[in-house]
């Protein structure tokens, strides 16, 4: 049997699909060019009227002007002159005529564009620094076998760098950057390359934004404004359970808040941190460097979290930085000794067991959970690893080691761990605080490593030295990365912070209801009398399940 050959529609609709996609794509482009076109046109044949338009509208304002500054007993006067002037006009020969020639000639001069001229193009020191970061490039973008290349030395830079912006300083503040489609860049060390030679042509001291576009072959380089530093601690307008860690780019969040600055309000894009029983990242790491600002921003969220709950301190490193918290109403214990840091974690472990069985016969007996279990827990820890090395020398158990409860357990309890560390110890935190602090915040320079490792993604931007206190990144579970600087919130007890800053965080601390002198090293209270003895976390999840 002979075989039927295919229908013509099957075999020719791709090609007339795709001639006919070109051929709307061709009628699109026209006719977009013919509307330019005629609006270009119109714009010039117009261009007098517009002209004479915009300038009797600034003799208007300017008339306007001048009659409201002018005092009540001159206006008479003034109306009677212009009066006068008015009837002469209309008496003399032609004067209608002169009037409205000499209107029309005023309006013209007060209407022209006063502003200067913008140059067609870059000028020559721009073109100058285009043309050698043109140069830069050729080593990179270039290859012997191409017959038409995109990039040769002392080649058409136009060609390959469309489109450019500077700043008011003259670096480069956005670039389009074309490249060859066999340039590796889905290779990340090809990519960080090219990275590192646009950031360092174009400017140090600054972060950029590197948009890879693989389809089009086409790289964007931005400038990024800085942060605002000077964000004071306020209370911000947020939800119970909600914590703001910082503020970051417009272009990350899709939220703001309105904050105060002196005699000024404005609306600054944060990163707010939610916790509590139906939060998926419940507990916080944050790493630095000494003075990167990790104790301002566990003091920052300590000060947040009293308005709803009850917080409990624990400070390795022995300087006195919430010092400020000790005796304030929520503030169950603020410790620096080995003894008192056992004893804080310990009944922090206690206290998420005790919640747990309770929660657990409420719901059993079909009724809402004990008000007590409701208000949040804090455990804010300092450098724990400092007491880690103290308790193995004084053959005492780690503090880590207790925090295994309320790390795994304290979301259902409503207890929240915080824990800040700094690099150099960052190999002596337990896999505990390692597995189950989802929400990590990285603050003080950085290598591309390090911030790998802590946040589990890299940076969409570059990484600068010398950023300011409280600058870093912030990665909410496997959220993106974003740019973070955390509000000014230093000791008030220092000498160094300034009164502004020092009133800001007065203004925010509790009330003091326990004297400095006659308050306990720690205010821990223990289980209510009648309540069963707490058992192990694992009996309480087999329990339930």
């Amino acid at each position: 049997m002979a075989r039927r050959p295919l229908p013509r529609i099957l075999s020719t609709g791709s090609a007339q699909f795709a001639r006919s996609r070109d051929l709307a794509r061709t009628q699109f482009a026209r006719g977009r060019e013919l509307a330019r076109t005629a609006s270009d046109s119109a714009s010039d044949v117009l261009h007098p009227l517009i002209t004479i338009t915009r300038g009797l509208r600034r003799l208007a304002a300017a008339g306007r002007r001048k009659w409201a500054e002018a005092p009540k007993e001159k206006r008479g006067p003034l109306l009677f002159m212009a009066a006068s002037v008015i009837l002469v006009v209309a008496l003399v020969p032609y004067g209608p005529l002169l009037a409205v020639i000499t209107l029309m000639a005023a309006a013209a001069w007060q209407g022209r564009d006063r502003g200067p001229a913008e140059p067609d193009g870059p000028d020559e020191s721009q073109t100058e620094r285009l043309r050698s970061l043109y140069e830069a490039l050729v080593p990179y973008f270039s290859a012997a076998e191409d017959p038409a290349p995109l990039y040769t030395h002392g080649g058409e830079w136009e060609k390959a760098l469309p489109e450019y912006e500077f700043d008011a300083t003259g670096r480069i503040g956005r670039l389009l950057v074309r490249y060859p489609a066999y340039f590796t860049d889905g290779e990340a060390q090809a990519r960080a390359r090219i990275e590192h030679l646009l950031t360092t042509k174009s400017g140090r001291g600054r972060e950029y934004r590197c948009d890879w576009d693989e389809e089009g072959n086409e790289l964007t380089v931005t400038a990024l404004a800085p942060l605002p530093t000077d964000i004071a601690a306020q209370r911000f307008v947020t939800a119970p359970g909600e914590t703001v860690l910082g503020f970051t780019d417009p272009t990350g969040v899709q939220r703001t808040l309105p904050l105060t600055h002196g005699a000024r309000q404005r609306d600054v894009p944060p990163v707010v941190w939610r916790t509590g029983i139906r939060s998926t990242e419940p507990h916080l790491l944050v790493m630095g460097q000494p003075g990167s600002g990790t104790s301002t921003l566990l003091r920052s969220v300590a000060l947040q979290a009293l308005q709803h709950g009850d917080v409990v301190i624990v400070e390795g490193g022995s300087t006195g930085e919430y010092a400020c918290l000790t005796g304030r109403d929520g503030v169950l214990a603020v410790e620096c000794g080995l003894a008192g840091a056992v004893a804080s974690v310990e009944w922090a472990a206690t206290e998420t067991e005790r919640r747990l069985i309770a929660v657990n016969r409420a719901r059993q007996a079909g009724n809402p959970p004990p008000e007590d279990t409701r208000r949040p827990l804090w455990v804010l820890l300092d450098r724990p690893t400092v007491f880690s090395h103290l308790a193995a020398a004084d053959g005492r158990r780690d503090p880590q080691a207790l925090l295994q409860v309320p790390l795994r357990h304290g979301r259902a309890a409503n207890v929240t761990v915080v824990v800040a560390e700094q690099w150099d110890a960052m190999e002596a935190l337990s896999d505990a605080v390692r597995q189950h602090t989802r929400a990590r915040v990285v603050l003080g320079p950085a290598t591309a490593d390090q911030l790998r490792s802590a946040l589990g993604a890299p940076p969409d931007t570059t990484v600068v030295t010398g950023a300011p206190a409280g600058r870093g990144y912030a990665r909410l579970g496997t959220g993106p990365v974003h740019r973070l600087q955390v509000p000014a919130t230093p000791d008030p007890y220092d000498d160094a912070t300034s009164d502004a800053h020092r009133q800001a965080v007065l203004e925010l601390l509790p009330e003091r209801t326990t004297p400095l002198e006659a308050a306990p090293p720690a205010r821990l209270e223990k289980a209510p009398q009648g309540e069963p003895e707490p058992v192990p976390a694992d009996a309480v999840v087999a329990e339930t399940s």
